[in-house]
């Protein structure tokens, strides 16, 4: 500190940013003895040599008189020990339904949280909040499922009894103080389990990277198929006696364009078909635990003419049915996963993603689309015959969006399709720093945006008013509006859900964020996913290729007043 200026010295861990590299996340928890008069600025961003600068300040956080020892409006949490019956809450399927052990019928509706993907190794936003007020706020509002999006490097450092650093505000969470990553988050599953929420672990990629959903594969240069096992087997291994773990969801949207080292799906073994490796992937899984349900997406292309192409030799994009990363389920009719007995089948559930015209243009929001439109254009074909043809259960892995234009009547749309069948389904999501859909709270992962969630709740599984949970003993969180699984009677009944309405909007109406198809040569089958990117900050080239930068960020500070807790905070966005 000299004078009204702090100088920031980066950690070891991200004070080095090679030539033409980038840092995702910039933040700080800054402990003063006064309160500053003013908004706290950034004035400048330099590098090593120092010929970077920026040119006008850039407000940063406001100032705030809040107690640092707790969140607004919250009390840090303490977890009230609750006894959990192992064993009896795990599901398995029966046509295109997911059961219990008794043969009920239940409805998987959850929600996304991520962050132990994109290198904050927590849930993002514990930053801002306390973590078991969160959990338990998603527990009170009805979601009975929770998806977690995790790396495989993540797993595998674990795995080697190494814990990367979780990124979490100590003052919120001092009860996560002095436990490791792992810890942090077993002390998650325990909160999650004690509120009658199950999980769904995602393999969201395999380095540990907020943009790491933008690689194909479920291999690098860094980490192997092999790897990517070892991962698996590690994460099964340590919750196989916890049935607070219900599901595993094997890898988050394998994709790849015709030109690309893309995945495909046929009946090789060749080393980027993703049906050859979910079934390997899926029996390593249930060689572990035999009770997971092992979710299966898809891809992002199919052939065609299967007789001239089911090798994926062409990169004509006009040989390929297209769709979402993760959305192309076509082969399964025709090259179905099978884990080698009726038992282990019945632990497959197909789980595609789907989103509306805010993140891209695909050509079935070119119209003035229709619940009929869609069906035809896009869900029957790639993933919905799954369900309809009694082959398995299907559960969307992630929608959601923004709540205007025409990407909230596609949302509406695809809602009344899940109200129809009892699709299951985690949204996308909790977090606020999902840049291209928004997320279930505000910046402070505390406030909920109550018009987004009232949309949601009309696809919570409710039984005469109250939120059904899938644990048989303990209630579906713990604000007196939940049940357990043993208190529903029958099976899942819609009849009291509300109708949904679709908002009227023109063709033209389209999202201000909506993309534009920029590929000359496109057709209906052949449009490319494409995802809005993280916002970074880059480093800017230099002559020298071996030139390594440091990051130095210098804050004006008035103080004057009393202690205050001041957080900066580079919110990452981008569907991850």
């Amino acid at each position: 500190m000299k004078g009204q200026v702090l100088t920031i010295t980066p950690l070891d861990y991200n004070q080095s940013i090679s030539a033409g590299g980038s840092a995702s996340d910039i933040g700080f928890i800054i402990g003063t003895t006064k309160a500053p008069e003013n908004d706290i600025s950034v004035i400048s961003a330099v590098s090593d040599d120092a010929t970077s600068s920026s040119t006008s300040p850039t407000t940063a956080s406001q100032s705030t008189n809040q107690d640092p020892s707790q969140p607004a409006g919250e009390t840090t949490g303490t977890s009230t020990p609750v006894t959990l019956i192992q064993g009896d809450d795990y599901l398995t399927t029966r046509g295109n339904q997911i059961v219990d052990q008794n043969g009920t019928q239940v409805w998987l509706t959850g929600v996304n949280w991520f962050g132990y993907n994109t290198g904050t190794n927590i849930f993002d936003g514990v930053w801002a909040c306390n973590m078991q007020n969160a959990l338990e706020s998603i527990a009170d509002r009805g979601f009975n499922l929770l998806r977690i999006p995790i790396s495989a490097e993540l797993l595998l450092a674990w795995k080697n009894n190494e814990y990367p650093q979780a990124n979490f505000n100590q003052a919120y969470n001092s009860e996560l103080v002095g436990m490791n990553s792992l810890e942090i988050l077993d002390y998650a599953v325990q909160i999650c389990g004690e509120n009658g929420i199950k999980i769904m672990f995602d393999i969201h990629s395999a380095e540990t990277d907020a943009m790491g959903h933008m690689t194909n594969l479920w291999y690098t240069d860094n980490i192997s198929t092999e790897q990517f096992y070892e991962a698996l087997a590690f994460l099964t291994t340590h919750f196989k006696d916890n049935d607070t773990v219900i599901a595993i969801d094997l890898k988050n949207e394998p994709h790849g364009k015709p030109h690309e080292n893309g995945a495909i799906w046929n009946d090789s073994d060749d080393q980027n078909n993703w049906k050859h490796v979910a079934q390997e992937a899926g029996n390593i899984v249930l060689d572990i635990n035999p009770n997971l349900l092992i979710m299966i997406e898809g891809i992002e292309i199919y052939p065609i003419d299967l007789a001239e192409n089911s090798n994926y030799a062409s990169q004509d994009a006009s040989d390929y049915y297209f769709c979402w990363w993760g959305g192309n389920l076509r082969g399964v009719k025709d090259y179905p996963i099978d884990f080698g007995t009726p038992e282990r089948n019945a632990q497959i559930v197909y789980s595609p993603h789907d989103y509306g015209p805010s993140v891209y243009a695909q050509p079935w929001f070119s119209k003035d689309f229709t619940f009929e439109s869609l069906k035809a254009d896009c869900w029957d074909d790639n993933w919905l015959y799954i369900y309809d043809s009694d082959t398995a259960p299907l559960l969307i892995g992630e929608w959601g969006g923004f709540m205007q234009g025409d990407n909230l009547k596609w949302m509406t749309l695809l809602r009344q399709l899940i109200l129809d069948n009892q699709l299951h389904h985690t949204f996308w999501c909790f977090n606020a720093n999902s840049g291209d859909t928004g997320g279930l709270v505000k910046d402070d992962f505390t406030t909920w945006d109550e018009d987004k969630y009232a949309f949601v709740k009309e696809v919570l599984w409710q039984q005469d008013g109250a939120f059904v949970g899938l644990d048989h003993e303990v209630p579906l969180g713990k604000a007196g509006n939940g049940i357990a699984l043993s208190q529903i009677s029958g099976s899942v009944d819609v009849k009291d859900q509300p109708e949904t309405t679709v908002p009227e909007t023109s063709a033209a109406e389209v999202s201000e964020t909506t993309s534009v198809i920029n590929e000359s040569d496109t057709t209906s089958n052949s449009i490319a996913n494409s995802e809005v990117g993280e916002s970074i900050i880059s480093t800017t080239k230099t002559d020298s290729p071996n030139a390594w930068f440091f990051v130095g960020i210098a804050l004006a500070i008035l103080l004057i007043g009393g202690g205050i807790l001041v957080i900066i905070n580079r919110n990452r966005i981008g569907k991850l």
